[in-house]
């Protein structure tokens, strides 16, 4: 597919339009070993959010797994990759449950880069990692 092609293809898959609201702002952190992506749900849960926005991080990995554009991941190894940008979102489903779409840019020990969505169950913290959030509240009968 060549750029114009694509620069005309539709990009209204996957995207969801609402109206709504910022709520509640929180910060934590995330423990030794414990995995990013999980951690942020489980932060999701503890603080009451339905759905949220990630709106900073700093810390490190132990090791890093992070998508590429063909459906694989590039395996980065640690010890402390060091995530230097994070960005992504929280959804609960109709059951509740939130599922943390997240993505980065991280540096290898030697200093090379690499990013993409981070795997959940794959991105073990280092020593320790403090993220904020902050809660969206979309408008009645949009959620």
């Amino acid at each position: 597919m060549t750029f114009k092609e694509s620069a005309a293809a539709p990009v209204t898959e996957g995207v969801v339009i609402e109206s709504g609201r910022m709520g509640r702002v929180a910060y934590a952190r995330i423990a030794p070993n414990e995995d990013l992506v999980q951690g942020v749900e489980k932060m999701c849960l503890a603080e009451g959010f339905r759905h949220a926005f990630v709106r900073g991080g700093l810390g490190s990995l132990i090791d890093a797994r992070v998508g590429t554009l063909d459906g694989g991941f590039q395996q980065i190894s640690g010890p402390a990759v060091e995530i230097v940008s994070i960005a992504g979102e929280v959804r609960s489903g109709d059951d509740g449950v939130p599922m943390a779409s997240l993505a980065g840019i991280v540096a290898d020990p030697d200093g090379n880069v690499y990013g993409g969505p981070f795997l959940a169950g794959w991105n073990p913290i280092c020593m320790t990692f403090e993220v904020t959030l902050e809660e969206w509240l979309p408008d009645e009968g949009e959620q």
